[in-house]
């Protein structure tokens, strides 16, 4: 039986960051596998940057050294109206049918699964396990506590609590914002998808 992780996330560029704390988690958490799980355009609460295509593409680029890491496009091919975490994570319940599956997600993330603004949020933390990542100015036992939805669906495994140790909070905004500005942002990314941008003039009020 293996252990995977399911990461979602823009990645809009998908940057450093993510694949440290991709590495991260795998390592503390002895995961086999993390698939890196894109988020759809369609989605009415996200305002992408750049076309799936470009994401993709990136997101490929930078895993495709690491044999524990892999992408999947399952959320980019979905009908907006269809696309709740929980539905997700039911399709990788049935894809790895023998293996233990486990959403990654932020601190923040928790709290508003907490505050019910997620689909089916109670079913979604009575069926799954989560891996939750601290972040800065939320207190993750608090937040546990204080939500009804979430202490009362926890069977003392459902959240896997994980402090990185290391402040690290570089943004794609701010990868963004570097490229709009004619910035360096360089070391931020993947070099593969730093000259995967530059070759496609991403980020920039040509490409805008």
């Amino acid at each position: 039986m293996a252990r995977i992780g399911i990461y979602g996330s823009s990645f809009d560029p998908i940057t450093n960051v993510h694949l440290w704390t991709a590495s991260t988690i795998a390592h503390r958490c002895k995961l086999d596998k993390v698939i890196f799980l894109p988020c759809s355009s369609k989605r009415k609460d996200k305002g992408m940057n750049i076309n799936d295509e470009h994401r993709w593409n990136m997101v490929e680029l930078a895993i495709q050294e690491n044999d524990k890491f892999k992408a999947d496009n399952y959320e980019m091919n979905q009908e907006a109206w269809k696309i709740t975490t929980y539905e997700t994570l039911n399709y990788f319940k049935q894809e790895y049918k023998d293996d233990e599956i486990f959403f990654i997600m932020g601190a923040d993330l928790l709290v508003d699964i907490g505050d019910g603004k997620w689909g089916h949020s109670e079913s979604l933390v009575n069926e799954n396990r989560f891996i939750v990542m601290a972040r800065e100015g939320v207190n993750m036992l608090e937040a546990i506590s204080k939500s009804a939805i979430l202490r009362n669906n926890d069977d003392g495994n459902t959240f896997h609590l994980l402090d990185k140790g290391l402040s690290m909070e570089i943004s794609s905004t701010y990868i963004r914002d570097e490229f709009s500005m004619d910035g360096e942002p360089r070391y931020l990314l993947p070099d593969a998808c730093y000259w995967y941008i530059k070759e496609h003039s991403l980020y920039t009020s040509r490409h805008n």
